[in-house]
This record gives structure tokens, C-alpha cells and sequence, in this order.
């Protein structure tokens, strides 16, 4: 059977741009798509995973992130909107998977940017905070007791939270499943009064000695926030925006520096056909026939154009074939008798005593054997003024 996938309608949201955006994905909005389970008035509780992604595209807005850490919680995407994006709307589409049935439904969340008044805020400080995860973090009420708790040690009259990012996006480590980790997560609130003493106590020489040496620095106001919020003081960010100095500088044009070319413009659709067969020619028919060129002319160099023997023999002096030629004839004499040489086999490698008995073994050949071939190693036996060796007598003779 094939499984269709059903839509709902279309939901609208209208954030500020440069405050955070947060928009939770509900199981339970869900459920009623898929069939319930086969027993009547069993809960469900079927798993459920989300896809988000821009229409048209396969992946989200480069300021949009998405969340979702069980395929039995709450999806959740929260990011802050640029500037850029005010009055665009940007249609995201998001698909549910039933992990059960395998069934799919389908709507879309058009994001309607609309611009702030105040934005950007000039003031903005960034915390750390140790004991909590993203997810836990964009949660309403938990997000409004941080910014309760911030409102309390700055006192501003307007306080914003401009954006939320996993410890896990800048390059932290997943913590071990023990003693109930957390990853961590960067809140950045922005304000419009400048920062208080409180706060500024963090660019104190003694609290930074006390942070290079990784040790917590003393800050009045911990107080406030050490009940439900570990903030990782070391960490702390402020932006003074009104005090920061543009530092682009007019580029002088000169030498190495190219003009600006404007825009990139691709080229048109309609290219017109081009023959390669002129580069074909040049690329390997040319090279292929300058290589055949030198091979024939190599050959003929080497096969066609040898002296010979007899050319050297007349350009050689008369008494230089001579000697030449004896020494020759010579070697082949040489050889000849070699090869007609009868020599017993030496005796220098055969024993002298027999290995079980110990007595002197006799020559191989008789004294009538032409000592003109004999090896210059006779066995001992033959050798003059030899001293034998007594035998070993029986116990009887003693």
C-alpha cells in the first residue's frame, strides 16, 4: 500500500529582528494526523521525528537552528533573525515522521520578519551557563527567570534576549553521562543602559589573574543566579557597541590590486556547439607524429648504418689482428685440454680414518697409477717418516 503524506494549513509567526525567535514543534499538534493505536482508548505515544527545511531548499536559513533529542520530546527551532531577512517572508517546511506507521504530514510555518524599533541594542553581555542544556534553556519559563534574574543585577529599562547557542556549536565537548552533565549553553541579552558595577567586576585585574589560573572569580551578584543558574564567570562577554571604532579603511587602488568587476554574471544558456577536432589535432596527432619522425630516423641510425666486422678488420694494424688472433687461438687450446683432463677425485677431501673404526683408509688407486695425475696431496699413509698411530688392543694383552 502507499503511504500519502497529509498537510496541514499554514501557520503564520511574526518575529523581530535581533530578538530571539523560538518556536516549538508539539508532538501533539501531530497526533491527530496518524491512526491511533489498534486497541480503542489506548493512549498513543508513538515516536515522532521532525525535518525541517526552506522551500525549495534542503536545509534551514543560515540564523534558523533546529533541536530535537528523542523522537519522544518536542522539537524546537529558535534562532535569531538578521536584518536582511525584514520583510521577506522565509516559508519553512516542516515534515513529521511516524516512527510506527511510517506515515508522514506536512505544513508550513511562513516567519514574517518585522523590524525592531530600538534594534540593535548598543549594550550586550553573553553568558555561560554550565547546568543547562539548549533545549531546557529555550523553555518559556526558564528563559524568564534568566532575564528576571539578568533584569535584577542590571537594572535597564528594556532587556531583550537576543540569541541562545549550544555550547556543542562553538566547538564544545558532549559531556560524559554521568552525575547528570550538561553541555552548556551561550545566552546573549542586549540592553539600553551600560553595564553595571556588577558586572564590570569581571574586568577586574584580580578576578582575571584568578581566571587564568582557573579559579572562580569573586563576583558580588553570583548570588542571584547561583540558585537555579551556574554562569561560568571566565566567560562572560561584554559589547559596548557605542564605543566600537569602524576600522574599515578605503582601499587604494595600485598595483596588484585588481578593478572591481561588479556583480558576477554567468553565462547565457544558449552556448553555442565548438568543434575539437582542431584540438585534437593539436594536442595528440602532432606530438604522435613528431615521436614516429625520430623513431624511423633512430632505426635507421641503428640498424642501417653499422660498420661491420670487416670495416674494422681494415681499419685495424696488420700486427694488431696478429696478436689478436694468437691469443685466441691460444685460449681455445686451452680449453680443449682442460676438458680432457682425467684427475682423480683429491684426497685432500676424502677422510683420512674411517669414522666407525678409526683406521687409516687406503688410497683409492693403486702405486701403479700415473703419478703424473696424481694431486699434489697424498693420503698419510704414503707420506715418508710418518708416525703411526697405535691401535687400541683388547684388555687381554695388558
Amino acid at each position: 500500500y502507499t503511504i500519502l503524506s497529509k498537510v496541514h494549513s499554514d501557520r503564520n509567526v511574526y518575529p523581530s529582528a535581533g530578538v530571539l525567535f523560538v518556536h516549538v514543534l508539539e508532538r501533539e499538534y501531530f497526533k491527530g494526523e496518524f491512526p491511533p493505536y489498534p486497541k480503542p482508548g489506548e493512549i498513543s505515544n508513538d515516536p515522532i521525528t521532525f525535518n525541517t527545511n526552506l522551500m525549495g531548499y534542503p536545509d534551514r536559513p543560515g540564523w534558523l537552528r533546529y533541536i530535537q533529542r528523542t523522537p519522544y520530546s518536542d522539537g524546537v527551532l529558535y534562532g535569531s533573525p538578521t536584518v536582511e531577512n525584514v520583510g521577506k517572508p522565509t516559508i519553512i517546511e516542516i515534515t513529521a515522521y511516524n516512527r510506527r506507521t511510517f506515515e508522514t504530514a506536512r505544513h508550513n510555518l511562513i516567519i514574517n520578519i518585522m523590524s525592531a524599533e530600538d534594534f540593535p541594542l548598543p549594550y550586550q553581555a553573553e553568558f555561560f551557563i554550565r547546568n543547562m542544556n539548549v533545549e531546557e534553556m529555550l523553555a518559556s519559563e526558564v528563559l524568564g527567570d534568566f532575564l528576571g534574574a539578568v533584569k535584577n543585577v542590571w537594572q535597564p529599562e528594556r532587556l531583550n534576549a537576543i540569541n541562545i547557542t549550544s555550547a556543542l556549536d562553538r566547538g564544545g565537548r558532549v559531556p560524559l553521562p554521568i552525575n547528570d552533565m550538561k553541555e552548556g549553553v551561550y545566552v546573549m541579552v542586549g540592553a539600553d543602559v551600560p553595564f553595571s558595577s556588577c558586572l564590570r567586576e569581571v574586568e577586574n585585574p584580580q578576578n582575571q589573574l584568578r581566571c587564568s589560573q582557573e579559579m572562580e572569580p569573586v563576583i558580588t551578584c553570583d548570588k542571584k543566579f547561583r540558585t537555579q543558574f551556574h554562569i561560568d564567570w571566565c566567560k562572560i562577554s561584554l559589547v559596548d557597541n557605542t564605543k566600537q571604532v569602524s576600522t574599515f579603511q578605503e582601499v587604494i587602488r595600485g598595483e596588484g590590486i585588481l578593478p572591481d568587476g561588479g556583480e558576477y554574471k554567468p553565462p547565457s544558456d544558449t552556448l553555442k556547439s565548438r568543434d575539437y577536432y582542431s584540438d585534437f589535432l593539436i594536442t595528440l596527432a602532432v606530438p604522435s607524429a613528431i615521436a614516429l619522425v625520430l623513431f624511423l630516423i633512430l632505426a635507421y641510425i641503428m640498424c642501417c648504418r653499422r660498420e661491420g666486422v670487416e670495416k674494422r678488420n681494415m681499419q685495424t694494424p696488420d700486427i694488431q689482428l696478429v696478436h689478436h688472433s694468437a691469443i685466441q687461438k691460444s685460449t681455445k687450446e686451452l680449453r680443449d685440454m682442460s676438458k680432457n683432463r682425467e684427475i682423480a677425485w683429491p684426497l685432500s677431501t676424502l677422510p683420512v680414518f674411517h669414522p666407525v673404526t678409526g683406521e687409516i683408509v687406503p688410497p683409492l688407486h693403486t702405486d701403479s697409477y700415473d703419478h703424473t695425475s696424481m694431486p699434489l696431496m697424498q693420503t698419510q699413509q704414503n707420506l715418508p717418516h710418518q708416525t703411526q698411530i697405535p691401535q687400541q688392543q683388547s684388555a687381554g694383552q695388558y
